[in-house]
C-alpha cells in the first residue's frame, strides 16, 4: 500500500480520510505527537504529505517550511483559509498542491494520484528519513557523507528504498538486476548486496539493511539514529 502521512487535528476529518483512501490502496498514518513530526515523516517513508494550516501550537506554514528543510516528500495543503494570498504562500513555501476546505473527497483523491503521478515521473531521488538516493548521478547520501553505487548496487538499494521496511524477495531483487547485456545469478546478487551493505556502513548505517534468511531482504527506515 501507498503511505500517506496525515497531519490533521479534527478527529472526524481524520477518520473520513483514512477511511476513504484506504479502500483505495493508501494507507495513512496519523500524526500523534506534534514534537515528532521529522521523526514520523522519516520512520514511515510516506509517499505523500496531507497538511493541514490550523494546527495546535504552530500554524501548518511552519511544519511545511520544516518539512521542507528535511524532505522532499510530496505536500498537500488541505486548509479553511481560502484566501488567493494564503495558496500562493502555500505553494510559494513547498506546497505541491492547495486544497480548500470544505473540499470533496473525491477531489482530494484525484489531487493525490496527479501530485503522486508528477512524483514518479519526474523525480531524481528516493528519500528514507537523512538517507537519499540520487537517480541522476547513481549516488547514496547520508547527511553530509555520499558514495558511488555500481549500476547493480544502484538498481539493488533502489527496490529496497521503494520497498522501506518490507520484505523484498531474492527473486524480485534479481529480475530488477536482469539485464540483456550481462550474465546475471543468484551470486550476482549476493556479490552486489554485500557490497551495498558495506557502502552504507561507510555512512554510518551497518544495520540498515537486514537479511531475512530463506527469503530476501529488509531495507530498515528506523535503523538510524535520525531516521
Amino acid at each position: 500500500m501507498t503511505n500517506i502521512v496525515l497531519i490533521e487535528d479534527n478527529e472526524q476529518l481524520q477518520k473520513y480520510i483514512t477511511e476513504y483512501l484506504s479502500a483505495y490502496g493508501f494507507e495513512t498514518h496519523v500524526l500523534q505527537d506534534y514534537e515528532k513530526v521529522l521523526d514520523t515523516i522519516g520512520a514511515v517513508a510516506p509517499k505523500l504529505i496531507l497538511l493541514d494550516i490550523t494546527l495546535p501550537k504552530f500554524d501548518g506554514f511552519y511544519y511545511l517550511k520544516l518539512i521542507r528543510k528535511h524532505f522532499t516528500t510530496p505536500i498537500i495543503v488541505i486548509s479553511a483559509r481560502s484566501e488567493e494570498s494564503e495558496q500562493i504562500r502555500g505553494i510559494d513555501m513547498g506546497a505541491d498542491d492547495y486544497v480548500t476546505k470544505p473540499f470533496s473527497i473525491g477531489v482530494l483523491l484525484a489531487k493525490i494520484n496527479a501530485v503522486l503521478r508528477r512524483t514518479d515521473q519526474t523525480a531524481n531521488e528516493i528519500n528514507v528519513g537523512p538517507l537519499t538516493l540520487y537517480s541522476d548521478t547513481m549516488r547514496v547520501k547520508h547527511k553530509d557523507i555520499s558514495a558511488e553505487l555500481t549500476k547493480n548496487e544502484f538498481r539493488v538499494l533502489r527496490v529496497l528504498m521503494k520497498n522501506v521496511s518490507q520484505i523484498v524477495t531474492r527473486e524480485q531483487l534479481l529480475e530488477e538486476l536482469w539485464d540483456d547485456t550481462s550474465f546475471v545469478d543468484d551470486n550476482t546478487l549476493t556479490v552486489n548486496m554485500t557490497r551495498v551493505k558495506k557502502k552504507l556502513a561507510e555512512l554510518g548505517l551497518g544495520s540498515a539493511i537486514q537479511t531475512k534468511r530463506g527469503v530476501g531482504y529488509v531495507l530498515d527506515g528506523t535503523s538510524s539514529p535520525d531516521a
